[in-house]
């Protein structure tokens, strides 16, 4: 084979899909250990959905010791998604994708915080985006009364005298990231790629020629070998543990901190039918980036729903439906003491505490947050439901020490003929840019060749929209035309 990915998730398939327009001469297969693609954390019921363009998550712009607000990172997230939503206009428009709404569906972002502290940083947050290219159309007030017209659930029931603030921003999407990568892996059988369900990688080597054999095993324990010139490690949790089997240096020293999640969900029609839009809040303090609490208005395969959460959780898994031994057998030579480094940070910094508070609250306890959000919610209309498992990196740095990395890492063999994917979030909502980088690391002397066909997928590829008002409003116009969204 030409390209083996591991794993049947958002990213091998996009990156599949970048490759088979870009060389379709070439031979394919994907390898992936459930009866299905998207079953991990690219299932639309393992994650929130959001499609990531840091309108309403209020971690990525961060406020400084002296009151300011940085925006860097809300800005680099945007941009990201915005290539997204190029790739995916390029999708429909193709006919590879033949119904937009089937994945994709305008839902409103917001942020709503309580309290004079958390008021006056939302609104210093909103005075430093809402010039932005990237941002345009973000309202705000501190008017219950309006928020009550965004939100109504957020707003009945909350006292009248509290301080509140929200933002809005009519242009958020929710993403059917499941439903998008079944259709993505349906169209690359339909061109002759391979793909081998319930199929498990045991083992990866390379050939003294610089190829890869990568072993699995399949149904009724059948043998599956196969030689690959490049390989993708797109496994998700599981991507840690092949990288390493491989025998790169790339990886050395990395380790992994799983964390799990849980969410109450409704599906009572009066509710959904009341609340249309996806709510961001304030972390707690100590708590990972990715436990932002967010009152989410769902539709998957047709069905609505309302999410509340995550709530963290503890567990020795890398994989939803993985083995509690995964934690333990990631463990190398290399990354102990980073990985020790990391944990006694952890109980430093109030994010151990944090962990252990989560993992040991009772379902009514989990409730009263969720009151903090929607002051009339009644336990009898939900159920606490386990969502999808998210795996941090720790990275090392400088020998001993070790960086508890709460994003998306790509890691690469030195030749190029290997990459894999580590890390969380914003993960799914960032799946073209992050094949792309892919695509111009592991195939630096064809990706000029490539280029040209690249920009009919992406036509902002090489560019940052931020600089240029005009191209983005060109972009955020088109692509919401042609993906059925509000512009």
């Amino acid at each position: 084979m030409d390209v083996v990915l591991i794993g049947a998730g958002i990213m091998s398939a996009t990156l599949a899909s970048f490759l088979r327009e870009l060389e379709p001469s070439w031979s394919f297969q994907i390898i992936e250990r459930q009866p299905d693609a998207a079953m991990e954390s690219s299932n639309a019921w393992n994650n929130a959905g959001t499609g990531h363009s840091a309108l309403c998550e209020l971690n990525y712009s961060p406020q400084q010791e002296d009151g300011s607000i940085t925006i860097t990172n809300a800005v680099k997230v945007n941009e990201q998604f915005q290539v997204s939503r190029q790739f995916w206009a390029w999708l429909t428009k193709q006919k590879i994708v033949k119904d937009p709404s089937t994945f994709i569906r305008t839902t409103p972002h917001m942020s709503f915080v309580w309290g004079e502290k958390d008021v006056e940083f939302l609104r210093k947050r909103y005075a430093a985006l809402k010039d932005h290219p990237l941002f345009a159309g973000m309202e705000y007030s501190e008017d219950l009364a309006q928020i009550a017209k965004w939100a109504p659930l957020i707003a009945i029931g909350r006292k009248k005298d509290q301080a509140v603030a929200a933002t809005y921003a009519l242009a958020g999407t929710d993403v059917n990231f499941g439903s998008l990568t079944r259709q993505l892996i349906a169209s690359l059988e339909a061109k002759g790629v391979e793909v081998k369900y319930e199929t498990t990688v045991t083992d990866i080597k390379r050939k003294k020629n610089g190829k890869w054999v990568v072993t699995s095993s399949g149904v009724n324990g059948k043998k599956n070998v196969v030689t690959a010139k490049y390989v993708f490690v797109g496994a998700g949790g599981g991507a840690l543990s092949l990288l390493q089997s491989s025998g790169i240096k790339e990886i050395q020293g990395f380790g992994a901190f799983p964390v799990s999640g849980q969410f109450f969900k409704t599906t009572n029609p009066e509710l959904v039918q009341r609340h249309n839009t996806k709510v961001y809040g304030k972390a707690q303090v100590g708590a990972p980036p990715m436990s932002v609490p967010h009152l989410d208005s769902r539709t998957v395969d047709g069905e609505g729903a309302l999410l509340f959460g995550p709530y963290a959780g503890f567990t020795p898994k890398f994989l939803k439906y993985g083995s509690r031994y995964e934690l333990l057998g990631s463990l190398r030579f290399r990354n102990l003491l980073p990985d020790l480094h990391v944990g006694l940070k952890t109980l430093g910094d109030g994010l151990m505490t944090y962990l252990i508070s989560q993992v040991f609250a009772s379902k009514k306890k989990k409730f009263e947050s969720l009151l903090d959000f929607m002051p009339t919610a009644d336990p009898r209309d939900w159920e606490l439901i386990t969502a999808g498992q998210r795996v941090q990196v720790i990275r090392p740095e400088g020998g001993a020490k070790g960086i508890l990395q709460f994003g998306t890492e790509v890691i690469t063999s030195e030749d190029g003929t290997m990459s894999g994917l580590l890390g969380a979030s914003p993960g799914a909502s960032t799946a073209a840019p992050i094949m792309i980088d892919v695509l111009k690391r592991c195939y630096p002397q064809r990706y000029e060749e490539w280029l040209p066909k690249l920009k009919q997928m992406v036509p902002s590829i090489g560019q940052a929209l931020s600089d240029k008002p005009a191209l983005a409003k060109k972009t955020l116009e088109s692509t919401a035309k042609a993906l059925k969204l509000e512009a």
